[in-house]
C-alpha cells in the first residue's frame, strides 16, 4: 500500500494512484463488503486500506475492476468518486442496502435507483437544488438486464436520500419532526421506493465529473409495511445484489466492447 506523499500523485484519502484501479467500479459502503465482492473477480488483491476506504483491484471478462468501500453518507462517497476519476476511472454502480417505502419493496427485493430526492447536503455544494439527481442511463439499463437475467424481483424508479439514518427510523422525536414527517409523507405519495445515503451525491458528482453512475440496493425491509402491521419481510443478506451489480458490469464491458 501506498503512503500519501504531497505532489506523489497518490489520493490523500484513497490512498490510491494512477494505475491501481480499473475503469469500472463498485461502490459498496460497508469496507467488510469489499473482500466479498472481490471474490467475484479474477486475481483481486488489495490496492489501499485508509480510513472507510478499501479498494481492491481485479479482473472480470478480461477487463480491469476495482471494488472501493465508501462508507456511510454523500460525503465520503464523493470524496471517493472524486479520488477514483482521478486515477481514471469512469464507470460506477453504487451497491449496497436500502429501507422499503412503497408497499410493495419488499425485504429481500432490489431497488435500481433512476433518480435520487436530493434530502441531503453533499450534492449542494455541487449543483444548484433544482438540479436533478439522475443515474446514467446505460448503467440502469445494465442493471435492470442483470436482474432480469438472474431472476430477481427488482423495482426501478426514485430513491430517496438523507444525511441522518436516525432522522428517518425516528423522526417524531426530532426537533424538526414536522418537516420531516410532511416531507415523508410526500415521498410516499409522489411513489418513491425506497431511501438510502449515497445516491443524490453520486449522480450529482457522477455529472459534474461527466463519468457514468447508477445504483443497485438490497431491501433490508420496509417500515412503512410494519406501521400498517403488513407482513414485513428482514432481510441483511446482500449476495443478490452483489451477484446483479457484477452481471451488469459484464453487461457493460461487452456493450462498451461493442462500441469501441
Amino acid at each position: 500500500m501506498s503512503d500519501y506523499m504531497e505532489g506523489s500523485g497518490v489520493q490523500y484519502h484513497l490512498h490510491i494512484k494512477s494505475g491501481d484501479v480499473g475503469r469500472y467500479v463498485i461502490l459498496p459502503g460497508d469496507p467488510k463488503r469489499v473482500p466479498l465482492i472481490a471474490r467475484h473477480l479474477e486475481d483481486a488483491h488489495l490496492v489501499a486500506d485508509n480510513r472507510e476506504y478499501v479498494t481492491y483491484t481485479g479482473t472480470l471478462d478480461g477487463e480491469r475492476v476495482s471494488v472501493t468501500s465508501t462508507g456511510i453518507g454523500g460525503p465520503s462517497a464523493a470524496i471517493a468518486m472524486e479520488e477514483l476519476v482521478r486515477c481514471n476511472a469512469d464507470t460506477f454502480i453504487r451497491m449496497g442496502t436500502c429501507g422499503g417505502i412503497a408497499l410493495d419493496v419488499l425485504g429481500g427485493d432490489v431497488v435500481i435507483a433512476t433518480s435520487a430526492v436530493r434530502a441531503e447536503g453533499t450534492s449542494r455544494e455541487y449543483a444548484p437544488i433544482e438540479y436533478p439527481a439522475t443515474a446514467t442511463f446505460e448503467v440502469v439499463q445494465a442493471l435492470s438486464a442483470a436482474a432480469s437475467k438472474i431472476g430477481k424481483r427488482a423495482h426501478i424508479g426514485v430513491v430517496q436520500c438523507k444525511d441522518s439514518f436516525y432522522g428517518q427510523h425516528e423522526p417524531a422525536v426530532m426537533p424538526v419532526s414536522y418537516e420531516l414527517l410532511d416531507k415523508w409523507e410526500a415521498y410516499k405519495r409522489l411513489g418513491v421506493l425506497a431511501s438510502e445515503m449515497e445516491s443524490a451525491a453520486l449522480f450529482t458528482v457522477a455529472a459534474h465529473l461527466r463519468v457514468r453512475c447508477g445504483s443497485a440496493f438490497s431491501v433490508v425491509g420496509n417500515q412503512e409495511r410494519e406501521l400498517l402491521g403488513m407482513d414485513n419481510p428482514i432481510n441483511h443478506d446482500t449476495e443478490t445484489a452483489i451477484v446483479l451489480t457484477i452481471e451488469a458490469l459484464r453487461y457493460l464491458i461487452a456493450q462498451d466492447r461493442l462500441h469501441l
